[in-house]
């Protein structure tokens, strides 16, 4: 009596029918539906302009460090280390807000990859359950099956054409879980990274802060006006119907001061008045074009200037969503001419630059400048609230909005 060893006819149909279906290993043609390019585009760009913002910031720390070294005077050495690391903050946070755009990108990428990976391994799944069922049968059960020996051979031949199928087949399952850990690692390279610029600024933070009390200490008889100054600023404010107001009666307190400032000293009775000559008339300052501007904060983005909020209200300038507890600078040289809260626009800072141009920066958490100080480019002036803050910063001339965008270069 011929005994073979076959495999069970019902069996090997699943395995060739399980075989077949398996995808190509070159399918990869499958993506997670609801993702639209332009969400995936804004994030790439997204990430570009925190690298970009990053570059500037560490560029701008170098050069003010270098100016500091070479300042002989202790009060601008000062000045110039605490704006230095003003922009080393503003270096972190644009690597905070790069390393998260990479996790929102690598996270993008995992979806789709998890999807792909699913429609790979279904077909898997049953080839995995048949196999399973065929070790689970008993070998003296194949023993007993009936069957001839070209039956065996045409199952050996069967089998030994499924197998390289299969194998070819699987390569794009085992692509798709080499992708998978290489986004896992990525991810984990930028998550890294986040927590390593989060440190850095807390770091930064505190050394700007012990810097500043220093600079109080140092600065505390030098004070005698600064009182008066910003008494008479919230004297102003009181009296404004609204935030415009405020400011049309802010630049026009700052064009008289400038006026006076400009008028000569007093001038002595000429000996021989009949030979006095006629006074020099006065001389008027020539239009001044836009100072060299500078977003006060590192941050995404949302409203741009003309754009209409929920509420109805045109826009004036741009907003900003900052990191929690953002680094806030003065965007260009100027006086300080209000500081501290107002109405519901929170912790508001004025500066005054001149000629006509005034800065509004509206949703502050905390401002650190007072009115009178005299500011430069990049000098730190206040700090963001714990939350992710909408920044508004407005600048105008005698009274116009002016648009940002052209002067900072964004788009």
């Amino acid at each position: 009596m011929k005994r073979t060893l076959i495999i069970a006819g019902g069996l090997a149909g699943l395995l060739v029918l399980a075989a077949t279906r398996l995808p190509a290993a070159d399918d990869s043609a499958i993506i997670l539906s609801g993702t639209a390019g332009t969400t995936l585009a804004q994030e790439q760009q997204a990430l570009k302009n925190a690298r970009r913002q990053s570059d500037e910031a560490r560029d701008r720390s170098a050069r003010l460090e270098r100016q500091a070294s070479a300042a002989r005077d202790e009060a601008e050495q000062a000045r110039r280390r605490a704006a230095a690391l003003a922009a080393r903050i503003q270096q972190a946070e644009a690597d905070m807000q790069a390393a998260q755009a990479r996790i929102a990108i690598i996270a993008r990428m995992q979806r789709a990859q998890a999807a792909r990976l699913a429609a790979k391994q279904e077909p898997i799944v049953r080839l995995t359950a048949a196999l399973q069922m065929m070790a689970r049968r008993p070998l003296a059960l194949a023993l007993v099956q009936p069957g001839s020996i070209g039956d065996a051979v045409h199952m050996r031949a069967m089998l030994g054409q499924i197998l390289p199928v299969i194998q070819q087949r699987t390569a794009g399952l085992r692509a798709e879980l080499d992708k998978s850990r290489a986004l896992r690692a990525t991810a984990q390279q930028a998550a890294d990274a986040l927590a390593q610029a989060q440190a850095d600024r807390k770091d930064r933070q505190t050394a700007l802060a012990a810097l500043e009390a220093q600079k109080r200490v140092a600065a505390r008889d030098y004070r005698a006006n600064a009182g008066l100054e910003s008494e008479r600023a919230l004297a102003l404010g009181e009296r404004a119907r609204d935030i415009v107001d405020l400011m049309d009666r802010l630049e026009d307190a700052g064009d008289l001061r400038d006026r006076l400032a400009a008028l000569s000293g007093p001038l002595l009775r000429p000996a021989r008045p009949d030979r006095a000559g006629a006074p020099a008339p006065e001389r008027t300052a020539p239009a001044a074009g836009p100072p060299p501007y500078r977003l006060p904060v590192i941050g995404q983005l949302v409203t741009g200037m003309g754009e209409v909020n929920d509420g109805g209200v045109r826009s004036r300038g741009l907003t900003l969503v900052t990191q929690p507890g953002a680094q806030a600078i003065a965007p260009t040289a100027g006086r300080v001419a209000f500081a501290g809260p107002y109405r519901d626009y929170g912790q508001i800072l004025i500066i005054d630059h001149g000629q006509g141009w005034t800065t509004l920066i509206t949703g502050l958490h905390r401002v650190t400048a007072q009115v009178g100080d005299t500011v430069r480019q990049g000098d730190p002036v206040g700090l963001t609230g714990p939350e992710r803050p909408n920044i508004t910063v407005e600048l105008r001339r005698n009274g116009r909005p002016v648009d940002i965008v052209p002067l900072v270069g964004l788009g």
